[in-house]
């Protein structure tokens, strides 16, 4: 007969089965529910993170796209500052190299006045005068030297504003170089996307460097040197203008001066030719006064040879004895009045020799001092005139110049007056 055998065990009632069945049941859908919740709640997540993640993309790609155009429009506006100021660079330094030439020029001028007033020393006697010449001769050194000092300022001033200019230069350039990093560096990263390669996290990416500047500052900055820049480029063309002033300044005013000096130079051989000429007709006029005078003494001297003659045949006759009273009476008082008489016109032919020989000594010795003069203004001339002649280096150009008149030699090179000929012969 069969026995029941039952497992020892715990025994639940039925109403705890049902409960535990009715709890699992609850709990799966409760736990449904906050699945589902948590689905519902993680998608809502993702769809706004996602929206959010690629609107901040969007966003930050524009700012960088706006970004990268303003240091762009900044880059282009100094691609253009920096052309200007190469042009106006170049434009200053031709100016100065113009003052330099015009500057280097004058040294000529000044040599020839100071030749000219070195010529002029050799003057002789009373030519040796202060006359308009050497007056228009300093006032042109003095002209010359002024006009140097005025452009040798320019010159200095166009050297300080050339270095101004090339440390603006630099400035723009090294904010140009700064530029073209930015936006090679800016054009990378909008070049970025996921699947970009070497993506990678950061240390700190967040931190701002402490030298950073705000982008105001950054604007000003630029700004500061652009201004900077068409300020000085504005301040070296009216210096460029007043150099090509002082150039026409001071060339017009030397050219003026050596019209003037020239124009002294000709009156001035003008008056020596015409005192040279009225001398030449006093040296003629004497020398034919002489030559008569001359003659008269030699009539004089003959006639007082004749005379003395006349008194020695008068002295004989008295000393001869008288052959009747009478006769000899009448005789001898009439040759004692020829004797007289003879002696009265020998004293005085004598005194007008000696007073003819004193206004010959006279006439020669003023010849001599008319000679020596004319001797004076031959050289006066023949030196004004090779002032004249080394002059012409001011207006000929210096491959075509040829002397007309040699300085040692005292000839000239092409055909003189008769008066200026007769000057070579003199001297």
């Amino acid at each position: 007969m069969a026995t029941l055998s039952l497992k020892p065990s715990q025994r639940y009632r039925l109403s705890d089965w049902l409960t535990n069945s009715y709890l699992l049941s609850t709990n799966a859908e409760r736990q449904r529910d906050a699945s589902h919740q948590i689905r519902q709640e993680a998608r809502i997540l993702r769809n706004e993170t996602n929206n959010q993640t690629v609107w901040d993309e969007h966003d930050n790609r524009t700012r960088l796209a706006e970004r990268i155009d303003t240091v762009n429009r900044w880059k282009e506006m100094l691609d253009k500052c920096l052309t200007d100021l190469d042009a106006e660079i170049d434009s200053l330094t031709q100016a100065k190299e113009s003052v330099e030439q015009s500057l280097q020029a004058k040294n000529l001028p000044l040599d020839v006045a100071i030749e000219c007033l070195t010529l002029r020393e050799s003057r002789r006697d009373i030519d040796v005068v202060k006359d308009p010449v050497e007056e228009e001769l300093m006032k042109e050194v003095e002209v010359i030297e002024a006009t140097k000092k005025v452009l040798q300022e320019k010159i200095s001033q166009a050297f300080q504003h050339l270095c101004l200019l090339q440390e603006i230069r630099q400035q723009l350039n090294s904010d140009h170089r700064d530029k073209m990093e930015t936006l090679e560096i800016d054009r990378g990263c909008l070049s970025l996307n996921l699947t970009a390669p070497n993506l990678s996290l950061k240390v700190n990416p967040t931190r701002v460097p402490k030298d950073s500047t705000t982008l105001q500052e950054w604007d000003d900055f630029t700004r500061f040197n652009k201004n900077r820049a068409d300020t000085e480029m504005k301040a070296s063309i009216e210096l460029r203008e007043t150099i090509a002033l002082a150039i026409a300044q001071t060339n017009n005013e030397l050219e003026a001066q050596r019209v003037a000096t020239e124009f002294t130079f000709r009156k001035r051989l003008r008056e020596m030719e015409s005192l040279y000429s009225e001398l030449k007709w006093q040296e003629k006029n004497t020398l034919e006064e002489i030559a008569e005078l001359q003659a008269d003494i030699r009539r004089l001297e003959e006639d007082l040879r004749r005379k003395m003659m006349n008194l020695k045949l008068a002295h004989t006759l008295l000393g001869i004895t008288p052959l009747h009273t009478f006769r000899v009476e009448q005789t001898q008082y009439g040759l004692i009045d020829e004797v007289h008489q003879l002696e009265a016109t020998i004293s005085i032919m004598k005194q007008k020799l000696a007073q003819t020989q004193d206004a010959l000594d006279a006439l020669f010795k003023h010849l001599a001092r008319i000679q020596a003069d004319i001797a004076c203004k031959t050289n006066t001339m023949l030196l004004d005139t090779k002032c004249m002649d080394i002059r012409r280096k001011l207006t000929v150009p210096a491959e075509k110049f040829v002397p007309q008149v040699d300085t040692f030699t005292r000839t000239t090179n092409r055909t003189l007056s008769p008066l200026k000929t007769c000057q070579l012969e003199l001297n």
